[in-house]
């Protein structure tokens, strides 16, 4: 079992964490390789808050991630989601580093220093920028080139030169730009995202105390339970159903999300 501090997994546990994400066998360290764990990661493992909401605080070491995301095939929030899927890169030789992000709010600007965990991954001489922990993003590896412009069957980004770092913004039809993060690209600890992530546990401020999320891709669209409603959103068509209960939001939770998860 992975220890905490560990940086990397064993055998056995990196081969039920791909197959916790659809994955019978481990791709190449390649480019193609990496773009595979990501979606794949992405159409299995939700993001979710629940334990927020539930006041059980979050350990950010692999082991108590492992449990959590893997054993119990649960999902969590960035810092849980990125983290883990970090040292599942490390572990099938990629040379993956956690970064610290700073999310974008339109009424309050950029967020601080570790408000967002993202990954980025060297391959072939470039660097690309990774996420399976910020809702709806990119499924594939985004190359981090200012003024360049990413492709992508989920939406378009563009990565622009931002201060010492960079800033990813997706694009809209008209090419209008929402800006997602910014970002800078040294590596950083697991412990120095710990005051941030207490915070996005405890604050009342923060977006994630809000009221319960979890929120899934699928192939066509994504599935989403927040607050007191479904949203099922399937080839750009969305259906909205209203949440009666708790008991009807677990019982919505145990049919849409763990039977998937299985």
């Amino acid at each position: 079992m992975a220890s905490k501090g560990k940086p990397y997994l064993q055998p056995q546990e990196t081969q039920r964490y791909l197959e916790r994400i659809g994955l019978s066998n481990a791709p190449r360290v390649t480019l193609e390789g990496l773009a595979a764990l990501l979606r794949c990661h992405l159409l299995h493992v939700p993001f979710e808050n629940i334990d927020v909401m539930l006041h059980i605080p979050i350990s950010l070491d692999a082991a108590s991630l492992y449990q959590k995301l893997v054993v119990k095939r649960r999902g969590g929030f960035c810092y849980e989601l990125n983290g883990l899927f970090c040292t599942l890169l490390n572990s099938l030789g990629f040379n993956a580093r956690r970064i610290s992000a700073r999310v974008f709010d339109p009424e309050r600007g950029y967020g601080p220093e570790y408000d967002h965990m993202a990954i980025v991954v060297p391959l072939e001489g470039r660097e690309y920028l990774c996420d399976v922990g910020f809702g709806e993003f990119c499924f594939t590896p985004i190359d981090i080139i200012p003024t360049s412009t990413h492709i992508d069957a989920r939406g378009n980004y563009r990565m622009d030169s931002f201060g010492e770092g960079f800033l990813v913004t997706r694009l809209t039809e008209r090419e209008v730009g929402n800006p997602q993060y910014a970002f800078t690209t040294q590596a950083q600890p697991v412990v120095a995202f710990n005051k941030m992530c207490h915070y996005h546990q405890t604050s009342p401020d923060s977006p994630f105390t809000q009221k319960r999320l979890v929120s899934l891709a699928t192939e066509t669209g994504r599935i989403t339970l927040s607050g007191q409603e479904l949203i099922q959103t399937e080839n750009g068509r969305v259906i909205r159903e209203k949440i009666e209960s708790p008991e009807h939001f677990d019982m919505l939770y145990n049919r849409l999300f763990a039977k998937r998860a299985t």
